[in-house]
C-alpha cells in the first residue's frame, strides 16, 4: 500500500523530508557513540601523534584490532571528523583542538564522555513525564559529574581568567587586591581553582550539593596545590548571609537549579554593597521560536530534557527553567526581585551558546 492510497492528502515529499531528518538524528546518535569510543580508546590522540597512516599501521601503533580500527577510521572520515587520502587517515590541527586538546575553548570532546551511562537516563525519563519530578545530577552517578566537568572545564581553564573576568569593570582589581570569592554551583571547581591560582591574594569558596562533583572538586584542588580554594556542600553549609563576599561567580549553573530565585537572594545577602556577581548562562532568545532557526536549537532542548530541566524539576517546588529558560529579560527581572539594582551584559565576549553578565547590589 502506498502512502498516498493509505492517506490521501499526504505530501510524499514532506514524508521523505521528515524521514530524512529522523534518520539524520539517528545517525548523529550513532556517530556520537563512535566519538565516545575514539575518546575512551585514545584513538584521536594516537592518530595525531602517529600522523597519516593506514589502518594496518594504526593497528600496529595502538595494539588494537585492524578490522575494527578500519571501520572506525572510515566512519570518522565519512562523518567529516578526520581526514583521509585514499587509505591513509590523519587528524587535522583543527580537529585536534576539538577532539583532543581540553585546554582550549574549542574543545568539545567532553560532551561525549560517559555516553553509554548518560543515555541510560532515557529509561527513567518516562516516569518524569508522568509525575513531573525530574532527576538530580547525582541520580546519574559519578559519570554525570565527570561529563559536566569535561564539557565546561576547557572554557573555565582557558578563558575565564584570561578573557572573561578582565571585561567586567573593576572585577580583576578586586581579585588582585585580595577578595573573598564565592562560586555558586561550582561543580568540580575548575573555575574556582583557576581563579584561586591566578589570584593568590583572594580566597575562593565553591558551593554545590552534588556529592560526586564535590569529590572531583576536592581532587582538583589538591592536584592544583592551591591553599586558597575551598568547597562546601551547600545543603550542609549554606552561603553565609553576612555581606562578606566581594565577588561571586556562577558558571553555567543557574538554569539547572531547582530554585534559582532563592540562589539569587542568597548571593545578594552574601555580597558586600560594592560586590560583583559574574554570571554565565545559556544565551536563550526572548521568543522560543528563534530556537527553530538556531543551529543548535534541537540539541539544547534535548539537553534540557536529558539533564538541565530534569535537574531544575528534581524537587517538588522546582521552577524548571531548563537549558533555554533564562533569557536576558527573565534573568534581569529575577535579579531585580532578589535585590540587585545594576546589571548588564558583558561586552566583547562571544560563544556559540553562552551569554555573559554581571550584577551588583
Amino acid at each position: 500500500m502506498t502512502t498516498e492510497s493509505a492517506s490521501p492528502g499526504i505530501n510524499p515529499e514532506r514524508v521523505e523530508e521528515i524521514a530524512t531528518r529522523a534518520f539524520t538524528y539517528i545517525g548523529g546518535a550513532a556517530v556520537s557513540g563512535l566519538i565516545y569510543l575514539g575518546d575512551r580508546l585514545g584513538l584521536y590522540r594516537a592518530l595525531a601523534q602517529h600522523g597519516p597512516c593506514t589502518s594496518e599501521e594504526f593497528a600496529a601503533a595502538t595494539g588494537l584490532n585492524e578490522r575494527w580500527l578500519r571501520e572506525w577510521l572510515r566512519g570518522q572520515a565519512a562523518a567529516g571528523l578526520i581526514d583521509n587520502s585514499g587509505e591513509q587517515f590523519s587528524l587535522s590541527p583543527e580537529a585536534y583542538l576539538v577532539l583532543v586538546d581540553e585546554n582550549t575553548p574549542a574543545s568539545a570532546i567532553g560532551a561525549f564522555d560517559s555516553f553509554p551511562e548518560l543515555n541510560r537516563v532515557f529509561d527513567e525519563l518516562p516516569e518524569a513525564f508522568r509525575t513531573g519530578q525530574g532527576l538530580t545530577y547525582d541520580d546519574g552517578g559519578p559519570a554525570t559529574a565527570r561529563q559536566v566537568e569535561r564539557l565546561l572545564g576547557p572554557w573555565n581553564r582557558s578563558a575565564l581568567v584570561s578573557e572573561a573576568l578582565p571585561k567586567v569593570p573593576g572585577l580583576v582589581e578586586k581579585l588582585q587586591a585580595g577578595a573573598r570569592v564565592g562560586d555558586i554551583g561550582c561543580g568540580a571547581a575548575v573555575g574556582s581553582t583557576a581563579v584561586a591560582q591566578a589570584f593568590p591574594n583572594s580566597e575562593v569558596h565553591g558551593y554545590d550539593n552534588s556529592v560526586h562533583a564535590l569529590e572531583r572538586a576536592r581532587n582538583n584542588i589538591a592536584s592544583a596545590g592551591v591553599a586558597n580554594c575551598h568547597v562546601h556542600n551547600s545543603d550542609d553549609e549554606p552561603i553565609p548571609q553576612d555581606e562578606s563576599f566581594d565577588v561571586f561567580l556562577v558558571l553555567d549553573a543557574l538554569h539547572d537549579m531547582t530554585r534559582p530565585d532563592l540562589a539569587m537572594r542568597a548571593v545578594r545577602g552574601a555580597l558586600k554593597p560594592d560586590g560583583i556577581w559574574f554570571i554565565v548562562d545559556v544565551d536563550a532568545p526572548e521568543d522560543w521560536h528563534e530556537n527553530l532557526q538556531h543551529p543548535l536549537g534541537a540539541m539544547l532542548y534535548a539537553f534540557s530534557i536529558q539533564a538541565c530541566m530534569s535537574s531544575a524539576l528534581s524537587s517538588p517546588d522546582g521552577l524548571g527553567l531548563g537549558t533555554v529558560g533564562l533569557p536576558e529579560s527573565k534573568l534581569f527581572g529575577m535579579l531585580r526581585e532578589a535585590g540587585f539594582t545594576r546589571m548588564a551584559r558583558v561586552p566583547g565576549l562571544e560563544h556559540p551558546f553562552n551569554a555573559y553578565y554581571y550584577a551588583q547590589p
